[in-house]
């Protein structure tokens, strides 16, 4: 040590040490800060949204031929939707009475983002028939074959679907390939 500079260069490499302790403490209580922020803010989300739906009336309490579509907000439930036009739905067919219990237990699954695959859930749609009910759940990239099967997996599991359940995907662009062939059909009486 020539001079008392360099004492001071000695001491100093402590300080270091608990300076990146600090800010590393620092950064953990600012992470720990924004996932409660997030964690209320899906609470406060959540309570809105059962606030809202406890007024519904239940797809299973319907007659005759009604829909109930709940998507992202700025998405809308037509295949031409930015969001939905690469995409897909799986649909399962219900025989009567399932629809209420399935349709709840859906949409609490969204709300509570079980299908972990991101952004990717776009929607679902219930779709209430005089002899079954439809539900189908809309996701925005059908050529993903993973993900379309982790939405398939989550969704037998959250509907406690028996093995057996049929289950079908189908692109949006084969429904609107199906669906403008209907419309250009003429048929004469």
């Amino acid at each position: 040590m020539n001079n008392k500079f360099d004492a001071l260069k000695d001491d100093d490499s402590g300080d270091q040490d608990q300076n990146e302790d600090s800010q590393t403490q620092k950064e953990n209580e600012k992470e720990k800060t924004d996932k409660e922020k997030i964690q209320n803010s899906t609470k406060r989300k959540v309570e809105q949204f059962w606030r809202f739906y406890s007024h519904l009336v239940r797809p299973g309490d319907l007659t005759g031929h009604s829909d109930f579509h709940l998507f992202k907000d700025g998405i809308k439930p037509m295949w031409e939707d930015e969001a939905n036009k690469n995409g897909g739905k799986w649909i399962i067919r219900l025989r009567k009475g399932l629809a209420s219990r399935c349709w709840e237990n859906l949409i609490l699954a969204m709300l509570g983002e079980q299908f972990m695959v991101g952004e990717e859930i776009c929607g679902a749609v219930v779709s209430v028939r005089f002899q079954e009910d439809i539900i189908s759940i809309w996701n925005k990239t059908a050529s993903d074959q993973a993900t379309t099967a982790r939405i398939r997996d989550t969704l037998r599991r959250v509907l406690n679907l028996p093995p057996n359940t049929i289950m079908e995907y189908k692109t949006h662009t084969d429904s609107i390939k199906d669906n403008s062939s209907f419309r250009n059909t003429k048929i004469t009486l």
